[in-house]
């Protein structure tokens, strides 16, 4: 499933327009990106969290010429399953 489905699918479920659901699909997915952006955890109770993990700097290698390599350091987002979507999922 991609965006468009899942504001096709919200358009159907709430028989709203497709316009106010895309409206309503962005403003919940930068919402997410945003608090995310500020350091804020994002949880959706019984799918999933969303949190930013921060990493020190290190010395990588280059895997072609394993020449070292200064990896500086570094936020990416971190995704965990809840525990309702695993049981979902693997019924």
């Amino acid at each position: 499933m991609n965006k468009l489905d899942l504001i096709s699918a919200l358009k159907m479920e709430t028989e709203i327009s497709k316009t106010e659901a895309s409206m309503a699909v962005h403003i919940f997915f930068n919402s997410m990106a945003d608090a995310m952006a500020r350091d804020e955890r994002v949880e959706v109770r019984g799918l999933c969290s969303f949190t930013v993990k921060k990493y020190k700097d290190y010395i990588g290698r280059n895997p072609k010429t394993g020449e070292k390599v200064h990896i500086s350091e570094k936020k990416l987002p971190f995704f965990k399953c809840g525990k309702e979507l695993k049981d979902r999922v693997d019924y």
